[in-house]
C-alpha cells in the first residue's frame, strides 16, 4: 500500500483539520469532535448529514450556506458515534430546529436515531430524512434494504436551497422523502478500496473483470462481467435505472456521474457523453454533474445517478452556492 499520509491511525483528524485550514473563511471544526460546521449560521432549519469517513468530499466539503450546515465524520467506513452526531446537532441548532440526511446503514440509522434523541430531550425538534438510493441490491453487508450512495448529494442541494428558502421542518423532510423516492443509483468497479488500517484492497477484481452494484464501501453487487467500452456499460446501466423508474418519454431528470475516488475525470466525461447518448433518445436532461462527489477512498469505478425532476426542484439544484466540492 502506497498512500500520502502519516499514521494510519491519525487518519481521520488530518484530514478534517486539512479540510477546514483549507476552508477556514467559511467553515470550522466543533471543538473535541470530528463535526465540520458552518461558521456563520442563519436564522433557519441546519441540515446534518454524515457517516464513515472515505467518502470524500463527501460530507464536509458540502458544508456551507445553500447546502449542509454540518457535517459528523466516523473513522474510515464506520459510522460517527451518537455523542459526535448529538454535538453536530447542538453545534448549528439556532432555535429553527435540525433535519437530519442520513444514508440507509444499520449503523447510520441507529446512531443519528440515538443522536435525535438526546437532542430532543434537550428541546431541539429534529427532523429526518433518510436516503435509499442505490438500486443495485435489497440487502448487504451493511444495512436492511437498499443503500445510501451518491444521490444523497442532490438531497443535499435541494434540501439545503430549500432551507435557506425559509422551509419548515415538515416542508424539508416532506421534500426530502419525495425526492429519494425519484432518486436512484447504480455503479461499476472496477477494483476495490484500500482502508488505511488494512492496507490490503477490501476485494480483487482481474485485469479483465469489472463488478455491478458494488457498494461505496466494497459491498458486493450483482453481476461480475468482462471489461467492455464505456458505451455499454452505460447502456447495461441505464437499462437497469430503465427498469426501476418506468419513466416515459420527455420526462425530464438530472444526472450525476460520479467517480469513486480511482477514475480519472477524463475516463468519468467519455462515460458521461456514452450516458447521455442512450438518455437524450428518451429523455430530457436538463441538470448534470460530473465529478467526484461521494467516494470509495481510491476504488476505481464510477456511479450513475438519475433523479426524476418536480419542476421546482431545478431552481433548487441551480441555486449557486460557493462549495468547490459541488
Amino acid at each position: 500500500m502506497k498512500k500520502i499520509m502519516n499514521q494510519p491511525t491519525d487518519v481521520l483528524a488530518e484530514m478534517i483539520r486539512g479540510i477546514v485550514q483549507a476552508n477556514e473563511s467559511t467553515i470550522e471544526q466543533v471543538p473535541n469532535t470530528f463535526v465540520v460546521k458552518q461558521k456563520e449560521l442563519a436564522k433557519q432549519v441546519s441540515l446534518i448529514s454524515g457517516g464513515g469517513s472515505g467518502h470524500e468530499p463527501a460530507h464536509a466539503g458540502f458544508v456551507g450556506e445553500g447546502m449542509l450546515q454540518a457535517a459528523v465524520c466516523g473513522q474510515v467506513f464506520t459510522s460517527p458515534t451518537p455523542d459526535q452526531i448529538y454535538e453536530g446537532i447542538k453545534s448549528v441548532n439556532t432555535g429553527n430546529g435540525v433535519v437530519l440526511i442520513v444514508k440507509n446503514y444499520s449503523g447510520d440509522i441507529m446512531n443519528f436515531e440515538m443522536a435525535k434523541e438526546l437532542a430532543e430531550l434537550d428541546g431541539i425538534e429534529v427532523g429526518t430524512v433518510v436516503v435509499d438510493d442505490d438500486i443495485a441490491v435489497e440487502d448487504s453487508t451493511f444495512t436492511q434494504g437498499k443503500r445510501g450512495v451518491a444521490g444523497t448529494v442532490f438531497v443535499h442541494k435541494i434540501l439545503g436551497a430549500a432551507a435557506k428558502q425559509g422551509c419548515s421542518i415538515e416542508e424539508l423532510v416532506s421534500l426530502g422523502n419525495q425526492v429519494v423516492r425519484q432518486l436512484k443509483t447504480i455503479s461499476v468497479a472496477l477494483s476495490g478500496a484500500t482502508v488505511p488500517e488494512v492496507g490490503s484492497p477490501g476485494f480483487t477484481l482481474t485485469e479483465t473483470d469489472i463488478e455491478f452494484g458494488v457498494g461505496i464501501h466494497g459491498e458486493p453487487g450483482y453481476a461480475r462481467e468482462t471489461m467492455c467500452s464505456s458505451n455499454e456499460i452505460a447502456q447495461k446501466m441505464i437499462e437497469k435505472l430503465e427498469k426501476a423508474f418506468s419513466w416515459e418519454n420527455g420526462e425530464k431528470f438530472a444526472v450525476m456521474v460520479n467517480g469513486l475516488g480511482g477514475t480519472p475525470l477524463m475516463e468519468q466525461y467519455i462515460f458521461y457523453q456514452d450516458v447521455r447518448k442512450h438518455l437524450d433518445r428518451e429523455l430530457d436532461v436538463v441538470f448534470s454533474k460530473v465529478g467526484n462527489f461521494m467516494t470509495a477512498i481510491d476504488m476505481a469505478g464510477i456511479s450513475l445517478t438519475l433523479l426524476k425532476l418536480e419542476p421546482e426542484w431545478v431552481a433548487y439544484l441551480t441555486e449557486p452556492v460557493a462549495h468547490t466540492a459541488w
